[in-house]
């Protein structure tokens, strides 16, 4: 037989087992359709999150001085940044994408509110550039910083529930200065957050970084947040600034190694993909394996009489090789047009999702659709198909022509 003919035939007798059929283009179908949700309500988690995290927390790249990581905190003072100067302005504004900048001085020290004091960790922020990036965190009271308001503070909620702060409570903060001293400021609490890590809340407020150099009695500051358009561009500006910047003065760590609770969740989720991928698998291939078996044994007769006319065991493996791609194909094409239309169909509507572990707050969530998880689907079930035929396809071309002719008879 040509390849022509074994095509032809292949189709043919797919159609003509069209129940059969049917019930191994389900299961294709369902397992394409499964694979596409479960993969992109997972996207649309991380990319919450890893947005989330980059607007109220970390910003795309990290502006800082060479073993801040490593002992910033232990040391603040041995690790303050140099103003900007024209080197880092401009190799700022030829990034790709580049929005702005926001300087950040962290704070250590205590909060008291009455007779309540509590350890806090903080950030003095330019309310100027938070006001581009306040989607990262949410107000459940209040609002957030204002440019003009040197004397105000935002508190995470957790925080301020255990200092019994409201809007408009004063808020003393206490700190130690470089020379091993005390300093205080005085600030009104003007609103409180909630951002998506809980255990963040419970202890972290922010004042304008004026307020904050007068409590350190510095005027420098730890940071600078990167922000950009795209997150995609975070590696070519990277690289770009890494090479513009001095090392021995400047160290850029982007938002991805800093994010500790997303790299670990990342990974968590990454493995349950590949559980439902192995499981969706195992549903296809036996779906398959058992139709394409059933059509060997009730073809019995008629693979012989092919032989019998000539044709090659070569080509009655190709035949059913070919069914079962076909079925791939079919079910495959189907799958990913019935998975594309539910996910916008579920994301229009949205899927409530309450507080995960360490979050403060819960929310709608999606589908998110990509290339890479399509083409993963599509793949998974081409694959599958054609390795579930592959026994059946050789089983049919081994049978013996006199034992196949006589069950004809």
């Amino acid at each position: 037989m040509s390849r022509s003919s074994v095509l032809t035939s292949a189709i043919r007798n797919v159609l003509r087992q069209i129940n059969r059929s049917r019930a191994a283009l389900v299961a294709v179908v369902f397992g394409v359709v499964a694979m596409i949700l479960a993969a992109g309500f997972i996207d649309w988690n991380l990319r919450f999150g890893r947005d989330n995290t980059i607007q109220s927390q970390l910003g795309h790249l990290q502006l800082m001085r060479p073993g801040f990581v490593e002992n910033g905190r232990a040391d603040p003072y041995a690790y303050l940044l140099a103003p900007p100067d024209t080197t880092e302005q401009a190799a700022l504004a030829a990034l790709p994408g580049y929005r702005l900048t926001s300087p950040r001085l962290l704070l250590a020290g205590l909060a008291s509110s009455g007779d309540v004091t509590l350890s806090f960790i903080g950030e003095g922020v330019d309310p100027s550039a938070e006001q581009a990036m306040a989607s990262g965190l949410r107000f459940p009271e209040g609002r957030n910083l204002l440019p003009g308001e040197p004397k105000t503070a935002i508190v995470g909620r957790g925080l301020a529930q255990n200092l019994g702060l409201k809007i408009g409570s004063p808020l003393v903060l206490i700190a130690n200065t470089e020379g091993g001293g005390i300093s205080a400021v005085e600030a009104t609490v003007v609103g409180l957050f909630e951002s998506i890590a809980q255990a963040y809340d419970d202890t972290a407020l922010r004042i304008p970084i004026e307020l904050a150099r007068e409590l350190m009695r510095t005027d420098g500051e730890h940071l600078r947040l990167v922000f950009l358009d795209d997150t995609d561009s975070v590696p070519l500006a990277l690289e770009r600034l890494r090479a513009a910047l001095p090392a021995e003065a400047y160290q850029v760590v982007p938002w991805i190694e800093l994010a500790d609770f997303y790299n670990k969740t990342s990974a968590l989720f990454a493995k349950q993909v590949g559980v439902i991928y192995l499981i969706i698998a195992v549903i296809i291939v036996l779906a398959i394996s058992n139709t394409m078996t059933m059509a060997v044994m009730e073809r019995v007769g008629e693979i012989g009489t092919m032989m019998a006319l000539g044709t090659r065991r070569s080509g009655i493996r190709s035949m059913f090789l070919l069914e079962g791609l076909i079925l791939g194909l079919v079910g495959a094409s189907v799958g990913l047009v019935l998975g594309c239309v539910l996910a916008v169909a579920i994301s229009a509507v949205g899927i409530p999702m309450p507080p995960g572990p360490g979050m403060s707050w819960g929310y709608e969530a999606g589908i998110l659709l990509s290339p890479g998880n399509l083409l993963t689907a599509a793949g998974i079930a081409l694959v599958t198909t054609l390795l579930a035929s592959v026994y059946p396809a050789w089983r049919a071309s081994q049978l013996d022509i006199v034992d196949a002719l006589r069950t004809r008879q």
